[in-house]
């Protein structure tokens, strides 16, 4: 690898948010039917995030889920270490909701595929959306983001780290080039 670096600073990854809250005001309008859903664990962070914004935009509380897909990959039989379980708390009732997924960095599309059916086993949702803060490119699968804040070009081989001030030291997206 090389040598990291920053790409995306702390005020920018807000300054996302709030596009990205305003690109989903355009598509759903007052957002009633509406419900945000992270992937554990920078996703579900995200989406805290987000919902403050659209709540405030909105004058009221969206519904806000959280879903751990540690089960529900297709290599965690092969991983070198067990995966960490998070929670899952899915609170309202999904068929009654438009649902936003939201996670850090979409990469092969193999852990929003994981959080699809996931979420199936907690119901059906009237539809469901997927929004990534960082879009890397590099799909194994044909799932593509409805909202991106980046997109970034990279290599399978390059790594694209998303670190939140809930869990790291700073808000930043970081990038090792390979090579």
């Amino acid at each position: 690898m090389g040598r990291p670096q920053v790409i995306v600073s702390g005020p920018e990854i807000k300054a996302m948010l709030l596009r990205l809250a305003d690109e989903i005001i355009a598509r759903h309008g007052d957002c009633s039917h509406l419900a945000l859903v992270g992937i554990q664990r920078r996703g579900a962070d995200l989406a805290v995030r987000l919902k403050t914004i659209l709540d405030e935009r909105l004058g009221r509380k969206l519904p806000l889920g959280k879903l751990d897909i540690n089960l529900y990959r297709d290599d965690w039989t092969s991983l070198s270490v067990q995966p960490q379980i998070q929670c899952t708390e899915i609170p309202f009732d999904l068929a009654e909701h438009q649902v936003v997924l939201v996670d850090d960095v979409l990469f092969t599309g193999r852990t929003t595929r994981a959080a699809l059916e996931a979420i199936l086993d907690y119901g059906r949702a009237r539809r469901v959306e997927l929004l990534a803060l960082v879009d890397r490119g590099n799909r194994e699968l044909p799932i593509q983001p409805d909202y991106a804040g980046l997109r970034l070009e990279t290599s399978p081989e390059d790594h694209v780290n998303v670190y939140l001030s809930e869990r790291d030291a700073a808000d930043e997206v970081v990038v090792d080039r390979a090579g």
